[in-house]
């Protein structure tokens, strides 16, 4: 067999370890490190599953990002009982992963300006797209409203604990 053959195949198995490991660290951030609400919109859930998102897209790239995001928390909504929020979920975080991995590739700029950015864009994504959702869901345009403090509350503690570390983690993820 030729190296380039190799190599291929190494960085194929690469890509495949990462991202199931971001799904699984998703699902489990999700999963496990979670506050439910009863009291905003339609209950709903705070929770760390953003972290790994956030690392996967702005460490390791858009398609990552997307792939963690989509399957992670796509995942915990069928695991959990959710599974009428498990479509609009893979959409919507999957493109939130995407589009921040996406800034994070090509956007130029003082990096940690560019992460914050990223995961502005992400709250943006989440915030609609949810509102949306529920109103399909719940067939009102009106109680939606109540989830969106959670949802900012839950992307800014998650751009909160990842935008100051993705630097070295990214310096780190190279050598792998």
């Amino acid at each position: 067999m030729n190296s380039t053959f190799l190599s291929a195949k190494s960085t194929k198995t690469r890509t495949i370890v990462i991202n199931a490991l971001f799904i699984a660290l998703t699902l489990v951030a999700t999963m496990f490190i979670n506050i439910k609400l009863p009291i905003m919109g339609n209950g709903g859930l705070i929770h760390l599953g953003n972290v790994p998102l956030f690392i996967a897209a702005l460490v390791y790239g858009r398609k990552t990002g997307a792939i963690a995001g989509a399957f992670g928390m796509g995942f915990f909504d069928l695991l959990s009982g959710w599974a009428a929020w498990a479509p609009f979920t893979f959409i919507i975080v999957g493109a939130m992963g995407f589009l921040a991995g996406f800034i994070s590739e090509k956007v130029p700029g003082k990096r940690v300006l560019v992460y914050t950015l990223a995961v502005a864009v992400a709250l943006v994504i989440k915030i609609a797209g949810y509102y949306f959702a529920e109103v399909i869901l719940y067939g009102n345009w009106i109680q939606p409203i109540g989830s969106i403090p959670g949802n900012v509350l839950q992307v800014l503690i998650a751009g909160i604990i990842v935008v100051p570390i993705v630097g070295r983690l990214k310096r780190t993820a190279g050598g792998l």
